[in-house]
């Protein structure tokens, strides 16, 4: 048995030990029902109905002390079998409608299978360790709602989710890894930090930026499009609005018409969308004037805010929101030039998020399986898959395959980046295309003088420029890199004496321009020339996360210098020295 089967056993059989101590608890006065008690990543749940009775996380103390008799007792677990008939039974005796609904839906030659631990019962398929004693660490986690089924016309259950590993020091240092993740929520850094904000007049998953976040993100949208304006791409600009007929050639209205904001002209009757993505824009605008071999590749790029009507229950914070401003970029090119475009790619995602401080990276490729989601036949899809492999082998890429994954039209290679805490996120993604070019008749005038349908390769550096944001906000816990935090440079008076001095300091500020790695980055900095004290100051500053404080007091004009706070370090720089000092950082 391996390793990872038996911890799977493990919280499997202590989501039952969660059920059983519940039972215990909580039956002598309402009546429990249990519906599904899986093993999940890093834990377990159990949802169910209590009756009316409110369970909370205050109540975890007590079903945890409950649970940990039932382990010390080391009772057996064991397996039993009945027929559909007495399983029937045994749910009409015990009061359980979720479980005969279970068994109901079970197919008539399935085996019906129980396992019972003490005087608990419970209808499972198992697997499960040999008994109670088995089971390793755990403690209660979280309570959530959970419709039954996950259907949203049924009863509402009591979800109660647990945390399991095999030994003690395992489940310690996941609780401090998850209480770190907490203190770097990006919705908590996000308030605090004074860089978005939310309204119910404007309405949910739709974000508003302020001045210090829109400098976030417009630095970090315009180092990605200068990197691939380095890289041979040309901006181009497209509406928020289109035609629906524009989404039903691409095939997008047929895949996700149910996520499309629709808009009724009162004019002349047409229905049109927001748009949800770019590239069947894109392809108008190739398909605009005749093209030749010689021209291509040709590449667009634009930054735009995309619609999509995402469930009111998916939206949290930036990490999923109804109005997302992609990063994106399409390739249009011959066969023989996928390779090399790919490599150019490659190129700029692994320089971006190196800049990033984001080096732990590794790909997933993602392939069609055998759903009929997919558009186009199966010889272009074999082709595609067989390219992006080879791309990654030719790239040195980490890369990993996952059939399944890929987008309606064509496969992938989609960036996964390790943030400061361990957790994996996927962010860049290159896929490659035959499907759309077809649909829209695309088409070039090859060395032949023949017709031949361009290649379609699709890529966003950043994704999701919100999304992208709430994994940088994590990762940096709020203390963003120097040349893109949106305040750089904060200079702290001791007195109002120096004010004469801090006009010269912001003489020299004015003259910083940063030039890594993004370009013609003009300093960001303000004074607090209040009256504070400069203890409250200096804490202020650092509450704001802000890189670069300028201590400026009666010694500091004398030595023509300024006092330099970094988070991590305190030096004094010379005044004439202060420019190439900060465009060091």
């Amino acid at each position: 048995m391996s390793e990872e089967s038996n911890v799977m056993k493990q919280r499997h059989s202590l989501s039952h030990i969660m059920a059983a101590a519940i039972k215990n608890l909580y039956s002598g006065t309402t009546t429990v029902q249990f519906g599904v008690g899986p093993a999940i990543d890093n834990g377990f749940y159990y949802d169910i109905d209590f009756g009316g009775v409110k369970v909370s996380e205050e109540d975890f103390k007590k079903i945890e002390k409950e649970m940990r008799k039932i382990i010390n007792k080391d009772l057996p677990i064991t397996y039993s079998e009945r027929s559909r008939k007495d399983a029937l039974a045994w749910a009409k005796e015990n009061a359980q409608k979720f479980k005969a609904e279970l068994i109901n839906d079970l197919p008539e030659d399935e085996t019906i299978s129980f396992y019972t631990l003490g005087d608990f019962e419970d209808l499972c398929k198992g697997p499960h360790v040999e008994s109670t004693g088995k089971v390793g660490a755990f403690k209660l986690e979280k309570v959530a709602g959970a419709y039954w089924r996950g259907d949203e016309k049924r009863e509402m259950l009591t979800r109660i989710y647990g945390l399991a590993f095999e030994t003690e020091e395992e489940l310690d240092a996941y609780v401090k890894k998850q209480e770190e993740a907490k203190q770097r929520d990006h919705r908590k850094l996000g308030k605090e930090l004074d860089l978005y904000c939310f309204s119910d007049l404007v309405g949910a998953g739709l974000p508003m930026f302020t001045p210090r976040g829109t400098v976030l993100r417009q630095t970090l949208g315009e180092y990605s499009m200068q990197l691939r304006h380095d890289a041979g791409f040309e901006r181009v600009f497209t509406p928020h609005i289109t035609k629906l007929d524009l989404y039903k050639t691409s095939g997008h209205y047929a895949k996700f018409g149910a996520e499309l904001f629709l808009v009724h002209s009162q004019v002349n009757g047409e229905e049109f969308a927001l748009k949800p993505m770019n590239c069947p824009h894109h392809t108008q605008i190739f398909a605009s004037r005749p093209h030749t071999y010689r021209e291509l590749p040709i590449r667009y790029m634009e930054p735009t805010t995309d619609y999509r009507d995402e469930k009111s229950g998916e939206l949290g914070g930036l990490s999923r929101v109804r109005a997302l401003t992609q990063d994106d970029s399409h390739v249009f090119c011959r066969k023989d030039q996928i390779k090399g475009e790919i490599q150019n790619l490659v190129k700029l995602v692994r320089e971006l998020y190196s800049s990033m401080g984001m080096d732990k990276m590794r790909v997933r490729l993602s392939y069609r399986n055998d759903e009929d989601k997919y558009l186009g036949s199966p010889e272009l899809w074999e082709m595609a898959q067989g390219e992006i492999k080879q791309a990654a082998i030719d790239n040195g890429l980490d890369y990993f395959e996952m059939e399944g994954e890929a987008a309606f039209y064509g496969p992938k290679i989609d960036f996964m980046v390790e943030d400061a805490i361990g957790r994996e996120h996927q962010v860049a993604t290159i896929q490659i295309d035959f499907v759309q070019p077809e649909r829209f008749g695309l088409e070039f005038v090859n060395e032949k003088s023949e017709k031949e349908r361009p290649v379609m390769i699709h890529h966003a550096t950043l994704g999701s420029i919100e999304r992208f944001m709430s994994v940088f906000i994590e990762h940096t816990a709020g203390w963003f890199p120097f040349w893109c935090a949106p305040e750089q440079v904060r200079v702290l008076t001791v007195n109002d004496q120096v004010a004469d001095y801090v006009e010269k300091v912001k003489e020299v500020l004015n003259g910083v321009i940063l030039d890594a790695p993004l370009r013609h980055n003009e300093l960001r900095y303000t004074v607090d020339d209040s009256g504070e004290s400069l203890g409250k100051k200096i804490r202020e500053a650092t509450k704001m996360k802000i890189p670069c404080a300028l201590i400026v007091g009666p010694k500091d004009v004398e030595a023509e210098e300024v006092s330099v706070r970094l988070r991590d370090s305190e030096t004094k720089v010379k005044l004439a020295e202060l420019n190439n000092y900060l465009r060091s950082l």
